[in-house]
């Protein structure tokens, strides 16, 4: 699979043809909505030319990489595949994106994800599903399945997606790749379409550890933009100290397909020959984990939606004659299903009457979760659990049952309610060749720590 410098010290239009034809080839897999190829190619003739003149473009010049559509990016609408946004060209680019640029980096492509990234499968999509990078039939994973897909294909060497609570880490174990959620907080969210804004992180996608890692140190850092973001800690990690990994005894029960539950232990047999001892742990919390994250997540989804009314931008339903039906048709129209149906479960636990009841109990839980995490990291430098209780499913499989879908993201949804670092990394496949992957959870700003723990593995 491509790595970063195999791109490096080449010819920057050459890597964007290249990268663009792979797109091409790759269309039956559905994974991208749009190219930026008009704006691709006139950044490569652009760094050429800096090397050309002895100049240096970043450490990235020249290098091919996707962006899931809810980034704002020129060169091509930013829809958050939703019919909501299906025009909309953004004024100005995300942070992270700059980030990248800066360093030489060059966007080809908006990736599908599910709409408003609402979903687990990218079977959301207002533009129909994305197809598993291993096998056409199964799901590639959601919401950011698209970005998944370009990477498992060597279309680019890595893709940038958003994890709200497990968005990033599942479509990775489903293609075979390896994904970071970062801590809360690490990577700037100006310029990326809110989902929930206590749990949405900016994270990406690579073929190898040492790539995220690149990847991910040069998106981190405080941003003006962005007031939830953190000062850059990404340089100042040394590796793990106490030699202790946490193997979350929850996850390994019988209710877990059995080949995941092979590839996490054959994970922890080689992080002991490493030399770290692995011990089974309890995460009690982690089985109210989900009615947590389904209360508060889709009441910051009704709020931060609500922007979407048809009067300044987005999609406006034509021939309507009051504010009120411009309002309900234009909502009606532009969201899909899963969109109403996280709106209107948020707007409900936030009424009057509801709110004590379910939304504050469900943030007081978060507060035990959180605490219960703590006193695990006082002991482990990491715990290790698999990222999915089950490989990739058929595509059409769970759509008709939601609490199917939503049950998973058992696994992944208590790292992002906590705000800490998670990271998926391949670990094998099943006896049908499906990618499996198993997840690393370290504590606050021990991101590049995770990494360098699954680069270990990797060179082992």
């Amino acid at each position: 699979m491509s790595r970063i410098s195999d791109f490096t010290g080449k010819s920057a239009v050459e890597n964007v043809k290249e990268a663009l034809r792979r797109a091409r080839e790759i269309e039956e897999y559905h994974a991208l909505l749009s190219l930026t190829e008009e704006r691709a190619l006139d950044r490569a003739r652009e760094i050429d030319d800096q090397i050309r003149k002895g100049e240096n473009p970043g450490v990235l010049a020249g290098v091919p990489f996707v962006v899931k559509d809810n980034f704002l990016a020129f060169g091509a609408p930013t829809t958050a595949a939703s019919k909501m946004l299906e025009n909309f060209n953004a004024p100005l680019q995300a942070t992270a994106v700059e980030k990248l640029e800066v360093e030489g980096a060059i966007c080809i492509g908006k990736a599908n994800l599910d709409a408003f990234a609402h979903g687990g499968s990218t079977e959301n999509s207002a533009f129909g599903p994305t197809k598993n990078a291993a096998d056409k039939t199964r799901v590639a994973g959601g919401s950011s399945g698209g970005s998944a897909v370009v990477t498992a294909l060597d279309v680019v060497p890595f893709a940038l997606g958003t994890d709200t609570g497990g968005s990033i880490r599942q479509p990775a174990s489903f293609n075979g790749v390896v994904g970071v959620k970062p801590t809360y907080g690490a990577v700037s969210r100006y310029g990326v379409v809110a989902m929930a804004s206590s749990t949405d992180t900016i994270g990406c996608f690579a073929t190898n550890a040492d790539d995220a890692n690149l990847v991910m140190e040069i998106m981190a850092g405080r941003d003006d933009k962005d007031m939830t973001t953190l000062p850059d800690f990404w340089q100042h990690q040394s590796g793990f100290t106490k030699k202790k990994i946490g193997l979350v005894k929850q996850c390994m029960t019988d209710d877990v397909d059995a080949a995941v539950r092979r590839k996490t232990l054959d994970y922890a047999e080689k992080l002991k020959q490493l030399g770290y001892d692995v011990e089974e742990v309890d995460l009690s919390m982690m089985r109210h984990s989900l009615a947590m994250y389904y209360i508060i997540v889709p009441a910051e989804i009704s709020s931060n939606l609500a922007r979407y009314d048809g009067v300044r931008y987005g999609h406006r339903a034509a021939e309507v004659k009051t504010l009120a039906e411009l309002y309900g048709r234009s909502r009606n129209e532009g969201f899909t299903t899963e969109n109403k149906r996280r709106i209107m479960i948020g707007s409900f636990v936030l009424s009057s009457g509801f709110f004590d009841a379910y939304y504050m109990q469900a943030q007081k839980a978060r507060t035990l979760l959180i605490n219960e995490f703590k006193q695990l990291f006082a002991e482990y430098d990491a715990l290790l659990m698999p990222v999915a209780p089950t490989p990739a499913f058929k595509l059409g499989e769970n759509t008709n049952d939601p609490i199917k879908m939503y049950l998973a993201d058992i696994m992944t949804v208590p790292a992002s309610l906590a705000g800490l670092p998670a990271i998926s990394v391949p670990a094998g496949s099943n006896d049908e060749g499906l990618p499996i992957g198993v997840q690393l959870i370290g504590d606050y700003q021990s991101d590049s720590n995770l990494l360098k723990l699954a680069s270990e593995v990797e060179a082992a």
